[in-house]
């Protein structure tokens, strides 16, 4: 019962979280195509349940509204590609592809964070040039992280307060 929500519950998370519902009538059409998918796919198979949810647990870690769109740009992107090798001539895969493209396209900027994050995974850092260009921008790194940290923030301002410079 509770994995047959689960497609339901990751878009209506994805389309409350960005404002693209616009009534309870476009959720409840969602929830009847996700039905028909279900049924396309057999998702009440035993082997469904076997090692828990893949993306809902992962949403969970993500708090912020930026963080949240990072990933739940990649989990659209994920279910895309899973519905291009499905039956296009369905009324309920086109209509549930439309929902998750539009949703896509609002979520641009969080593709673009994955792509930076993949290719900070392909620099090799034993290459020398590499490492040379790490170190230079070493400082400028760590400013940019105090800058983000609201721990710093609060200190400096306290610091302000109290100098009489």
């Amino acid at each position: 019962m509770a994995f047959q929500t689960y497609s339901l519950f990751v878009l209506s998370v994805i389309m409350i979280s960005f404002g693209h519902v616009e009534n309870r009538l476009n959720l409840l059409q969602l929830q009847n195509d996700i039905d028909k998918l279900k049924a396309d796919f057999n998702s009440s198979h035993s082997d469904v349940a076997d090692g828990g949810p893949i993306f809902t647990e992962r949403l969970s870690g993500w708090t912020e509204r930026n963080e949240k769109r990072i990933i739940l740009s990649q989990i659209i992107s994920m279910y895309l590609k899973m519905l291009e090798n499905t039956d296009r001539s369905k009324a309920h895969v086109r209509n549930i592809s439309e929902e998750l493209y539009t949703l896509k396209e609002s979520l641009s900027d969080g593709s673009k964070k994955i792509e930076d994050l993949k290719d900070l995974t392909k620099l090799q850092m034993s290459d020398l040039k590499i490492q040379r260009k790490a170190v230079n921008e070493l400082f400028s790194v760590l400013q940019k992280l105090g800058d983000t940290s609201g721990s710093h923030k609060r200190k400096r301002s306290q610091f302000q307060r109290l100098c009489k410079c």
